[in-house]
């Protein structure tokens, strides 16, 4: 695992590093790909990533590559944000798990789509809430880690 993420993570933050891209954009690609690609709504992230990677003027391989990692994360996440729009909109519990529904949609996005769609929508509302503050939350925490390692890598002649 550790081989995973220094070839799959680092090696490409410290390659972003030596281009002349700041930490900071680097810190504020990574909190969004994080925070966009845990969005409860199935096939939405890439997009979501590639807009804000626009809008802000991010690093879009940077925030795709972290998009595409996160994803086990966002499936073990979804659960809970539906859950906690369950809870917001007082409405009864989904009889479904996550791989259920992942099947359903593989099965039959249509379907899928009309049995699911209110569902996505207050798990969205819940990932309202908490994506904000997760990408602000995200940039204070990466944002010296980045920097530390820009260091180092100066500090080794990269």
């Amino acid at each position: 695992m550790n081989e995973f993420l220094q070839k799959r993570l680092v090696r490409p933050i410290l390659q972003l590093l030596t281009q002349g891209i700041t930490p900071e954009k680097i810190a504020l690609s990574l909190a969004f790909g994080i925070m966009l690609g845990i969005f409860p709504v199935a096939g939405t992230t890439t997009l979501l990533c590639f807009i804000a990677a626009l809008l802000f003027r991010l690093n879009l391989a940077a925030i795709q590559l972290v998009n595409f990692l996160v994803y086990p994360l966002w499936f073990a996440l979804l659960i809970p944000f539906i859950r906690l729009g369950e809870r917001l909109f007082g409405a009864p519990p989904l009889l479904m798990t996550g791989s259920q529904m992942v099947a359903l949609a593989h099965a039959d996005l249509l379907q899928s789509i009309s049995v699911l769609w209110l569902t996505a929508l207050r798990a969205a509302v819940a990932w309202l809430l908490v994506g904000p503050v997760g990408v602000v939350a995200l940039y204070l925490v990466l944002t010296p880690v980045i920097r530390g390692m820009a260091r180092r890598g100066a500090g080794n002649g990269s």
